[in-house]
């Protein structure tokens, strides 16, 4: 068992880089909110500084092209030659949550031509500053955008009873999008990113929640099928759709249907090597946790969970390529800015300086150790 080395470091941090719109109307710019765009040369510096030489970033659309076909790449640049200067290796989110909403809706035919020629002049500024290859993941947790903004009016344009539409469409947007990628440089690889789910029926012996409860669960993988062509392929999916998987865990990703979230000690709780080992067996693609954290004093015990449970996979026949902390550093709350303990760094000072929460610093090195020794990870 080795590890395969798609990435430049097998763990990898993510930064925080929503921009959707809350309904009081506020945009949001976590990337903005946490300084990273002013300070990611330290930023860069201090990954390097644990081991991590790959990291998630965002493209925030609204700020690049604020006009039908005006691109301003100033918010992108800097971050990119910042990262290109440390040797950082980057997965960008082309769409993650926010778009130009003042001027294009998000269901319309429009808006998957628009974001597809965004996607394209991206990769062409990309391919202009660097020969590297470009990771990309077309449209962040598709599954969890659709609920979120087309079931449960929790994000802009807060509908409901629309979640089904508009998981097509993001899914018609995402072809697009990687057709666009590829049209610039077919090198490119893209990352399908997606939560990864357990839920459960009150009442196991009653049929009707059960089948309820499977329905939801099985619901997780509705949008990788739809790109690789399983489900609906009127919508134009195939197999070379799915070229990386990135599997999002946190601590509320289990539930019982109609009731709660539960807890790894709940006898119920589905170890999830084995949402990890379902996920390969049914796509037999390569493999990372692309988000994994959680708040507090937790950090620690929490990630250690997750890797345990990662190489546990691995030892099943996994291609696991990567364990990305997210977030990397501390960032607002979305919807009353709370300041979320929940990275491996603080809010910077005036000059960049972040401070480090030292226990989930201590673990990230021992699950080097951990993985090094077990996949041959490079340090």
């Amino acid at each position: 068992m080795r590890y395969e080395g798609l990435f430049e470091s097998f763990f990898l941090g993510g930064f925080e880089c929503s921009t959707h719109r809350l309904a009081t109307g506020k945009r949001l710019d976590e990337i903005a909110f946490t300084r990273h765009d002013r300070f990611a040369p330290q930023d860069y510096a201090r990954l390097i500084g644990q081991g991590i030489r790959t990291a998630r970033e965002g493209l925030r659309w609204h700020l690049i092209e604020p006009q039908p076909g005006k691109y301003d790449w100033s918010s992108l640049l800097s971050m990119l030659r910042a990262a290109q200067s440390h040797r950082i290796q980057i997965i960008w989110d082309i769409f993650h949550y926010g778009w130009p909403d003042d001027w294009l809706d998000l269901f319309s035919a429009r808006f998957i031509d628009c974001l597809a020629r965004f996607a394209a002049e991206f990769a062409r500024v990309w391919q202009s500053e660097t020969d590297d290859i470009l990771f990309a993941c077309p449209t962040n947790e598709i599954s969890f955008f659709s609920w979120a903004a087309g079931e449960s009016a929790v994000l802009n344009p807060f509908c409901t009873r629309r979640g089904d539409e508009l998981k097509e469409q993001m899914v018609r947007a995402n072809i697009a999008v990687c057709e666009a990628l590829w049209g610039v440089n077919k090198r490119t690889r893209i990352a399908q990113i997606d939560p990864m789910i357990n839920v459960l029926p009150l009442n196991p012996k009653n049929k009707k929640q059960a089948q309820a409860a499977e329905a939801y669960r099985l619901s997780q993988f509705q949008a990788w099928d739809m790109l690789s062509g399983r489900l609906k392929p009127e919508l134009g999916g195939a197999p070379k759709y799915l070229d990386l998987i990135g599997g999002n865990y946190y601590v509320h990703n289990q539930w019982i249907l109609g009731q709660g979230f539960i807890n790894q000690d709940h006898p119920r709780y589905r170890p999830l090597r084995n949402i990890i080992k379902e996920i390969d067996d049914r796509y037999q693609r390569p493999f990372f946790i692309a988000e994994t954290g959680i708040e507090d004093d937790l950090r620690p015990q929490w990630f250690r969970y997750v890797c345990g449970e990662a190489l546990a996979a691995a030892r099943d026949g996994v291609q696991l390529e990567g364990i990305c902390l997210y977030p990397i550093v501390n960032h607002p709350g979305w919807l009353d800015d709370r300041h979320c303990y929940n990275g491996l760094w603080d809010y910077p000072d005036e000059n960049g300086g972040r401070e480090i929460y030292q226990p989930l610093a201590d673990e990230l090195q021992r699950q080097r150790e951990f993985f090094r020794d077990e996949l041959h990870v490079a340090a």
